[in-house]
């Protein structure tokens, strides 16, 4: 079975940055990752990559920032209210963390200056202005059930469960 949109992959992956710096890797993991495909939950570059591929495949990729986390933009920044920070009191310049938006959701940002009232925040995502480099190994594609292309992720034991 091919992947194409509204099937669920499970594959294993490393990526690394453009100086073949190791980003993540699934590899030594007890479970590959499990995505549904054309709902979202992969940066374009890769999804567009694993399109046509079947279970047992495995291939090298490159994905320019564009289709990744996009461009890093140097005015993307913004002061926040220590308050809309859930550990707003041990965050130090450098980390990483949530922060949650007023439309709903979250994003990850990277603190820049905590002040005493006040965190400025860097709002592009740590890898934004990235190639990355994917090695990738398909292990298995399944139709997705009714249910997991209505909610756009992948449920059960391979997935989010639902409560």
């Amino acid at each position: 079975m091919q992947i194409e949109n509204n099937r669920v992959v499970s594959f294993h992956y490393s990526v690394t940055d453009g100086d073949g710096g190791a980003i993540d890797s699934s590899r030594g993991r007890d479970e590959p990752l499990h995505a549904l495909v054309g709902h979202g939950g992969l940066i374009p570059g890769l999804e567009k990559a694993l399109l046509g591929r079947s279970a047992g495949e495995r291939f090298e990729v490159d994905v320019a920032p564009e289709d990744a986390y996009g461009p890093r933009r140097d005015a993307h920044f913004q002061r926040v209210p220590k308050k809309y920070f859930r550990d707003g009191e041990r965050l130090r310049p450098g980390m990483t963390t949530m922060l949650a938006l007023k439309e709903g959701g979250q994003r990850m940002v990277t603190v820049r200056k905590v002040g005493s009232s006040i965190i400025d925040v860097d709002l592009n995502h740590p890898l934004a202005g990235k190639a990355l480099h994917f090695d990738v190994e398909i292990v298995a594609v399944r139709e997705a059930q009714a249910e997991e292309i209505a909610h756009g992720h992948v449920h059960g034991p391979q997935g989010h469960e639902h409560a």
